[in-house]
């Protein structure tokens, strides 16, 4: 198997270097040119042409990595070579998504991709909308439906909809899918689903527990993954802020009247939490919104599409909306509040750095939080770097001024906890402190502050 994969990665270094190498059809291949691609990712190389070929695939890669025309042009190519008569409440190729906004843009990409070749019919489905108009959709039948689970299910049990002439069944971002507890609904569209059928995993991160059970939905897979599982983008420089909770607002809020910031994305876990961090934000003049699951679907749309056309510079979202955030050009991502499942750390930055870009990513922890940070730390291998000029900008957001520029680059120390007994103890108005070694190995300390105002 080794020896296979090395030969797999030596033909693909250095023979197949564009997507004309790989077999696609000239229309597909005219509708990835003008869209401006023209050379196919690692996870593209690996998954295509045993998609081509009708076998299983699971898919592991970074988000971000063009998961979406891994699994988007071979299916394409085999609904056109085989066209057949749309039969009403049928779809000939089903792809279930966790979100919403997920949901919406894999479906603009079968779209995008589509547009030179034959008719192919993409419909959505997804809650939140009124489901007539989805019904009437499917009354015609469709080559593409792209679906959440839970509208799938309201259609099929109001009759509307079949999918018993399923021919390529994909489980888009399949850990967190079954993560959200949509593991019995998964089950159950299992039962309906015709067993000769090409199922296709692909999902950011796979871990052994939810592989297990995915495999209960393919035969016989290919196993392609171009980064291990939960690995973080590499490049997305991750920085680590302590500081006490209730000094998270003031320290987010002159963060993002950074100008250097073009567009950021701010996580909380909660989302009363990414409600309230938005009127903290809007009383300090900083244009910016919410999206999560509270939010009724023409309040994300319009939020997510404000912050692609740039009205405004910040959304704040949870977890579940991160899998639906598909913007170039985010350049940072704030974790206001940890995530307590390191896998979710790696979908959240995975939102900067897209496309071969850089990116940032800067993480508040408050003393409850450590013990998360301590599960993240292997995902991020040891990456994460103290920001510096948190503890100078504390202390100025209490003042209500800017914080000074540091000389020194926060990107030149690693991140030691001081132990308690050499904690600086000598003013109890140090509440956390840390120790930074330079280069040089020379220790620095600093403290997060409480002043009185």
């Amino acid at each position: 198997m080794q020896i296979c994969a090395r030969i797999l990665h030596l033909f693909e270094r250095y023979f197949v270097t564009k997507f004309s190498d790989l077999g696609l059809a000239k229309p597909l291949l005219d509708a990835l040119a003008s869209k401006g691609y023209d050379t196919p990712t690692p996870i593209q190389l690996q998954a295509i042409p045993p998609l081509l070929e009708g076998r299983d695939v699971c898919g592991i890669a970074q988000t971000g990595t063009g998961k979406t025309a891994a699994f988007a042009l071979p299916s394409l190519q085999y609904l056109d070579a085989n066209q057949r008569a749309l039969q009403p409440l049928h779809c000939r190729m089903l792809v279930l998504s966790p979100t919403r906004e997920l949901a919406a843009q894999i479906a603009q990409s079968f779209r995008d991709y589509s547009r030179m070749l034959g008719k192919i019919r993409v419909e959505t489905v997804f809650g939140g909308v009124p489901i007539g108009k989805q019904i009437r959709a499917m009354s015609q039948g469709v080559d593409v439906l792209v679906a959440t689970p839970g509208r799938l299910l309201d259609l099929i049990d109001q009759r509307a909809l079949s999918l018993r002439n399923v021919e390529i069944f994909v489980l888009d971002e399949a850990d967190q899918m079954l993560d959200l507890g949509f593991i019995h609904a998964l089950k159950r569209i299992d039962t309906m689903l015709p067993k000769q059928r090409q199922s296709l995993f692909f999902s950011a991160t796979m871990p052994k527990t939810i592989a297990d059970l995915g495999a209960r939905f393919l035969n016989d897979p290919i196993r392609v993954s171009v980064t291990p599982a939960a690995t973080t983008a590499e490049r997305v420089s991750q920085y680590v802020t302590f500081i006490p909770a209730a000094e998270k607002q003031a320290l987010l809020t002159i963060k993002l009247g950074d100008p250097a910031i073009d567009r950021a994305l701010v996580f909380t876990r909660t989302k009363h939490g990414a409600d309230r961090v938005v009127k903290y934000l809007q009383a300090a003049d900083i244009g910016c919104a919410a999206i999560h699951g509270n939010k009724s679907q023409p309040q994300r749309t319009q939020a997510l599409q404000a912050f692609r056309n740039g009205q405004i510079k910040i959304l704040v979202a949870t977890d579940i909306a991160a899998r639906g955030i598909d913007v170039s050009g985010v350049s940072h991502v704030f974790n206001f509040e940890m995530p307590n499942v390191p896998e979710q750390y790696v979908h959240r930055i995975g939102r900067t750095a897209r496309a071969g870009a850089e990116g940032i990513a800067i993480s508040f922890v408050d003393g409850e939080e450590r013990g998360w940070l301590k599960q993240i730390e292997p995902e991020i291998e040891k990456a994460a770097k103290s920001n510096a000029e948190s503890d100078s900008s504390t202390n100025a957001a209490r003042r209500g001024q800017r914080a000074p520029e540091l000389a020194a680059s926060a990107a030149e120390y690693t991140l030691e906890p001081v132990g308690a007994d050499e904690a600086l103890r000598t003013d109890e108005l140090y509440l956390d402190e840390i120790t930074l070694k330079n280069t040089t190995g020379s220790p620095m300390r600093f403290g997060i502050v409480e002043a009185p105002l």
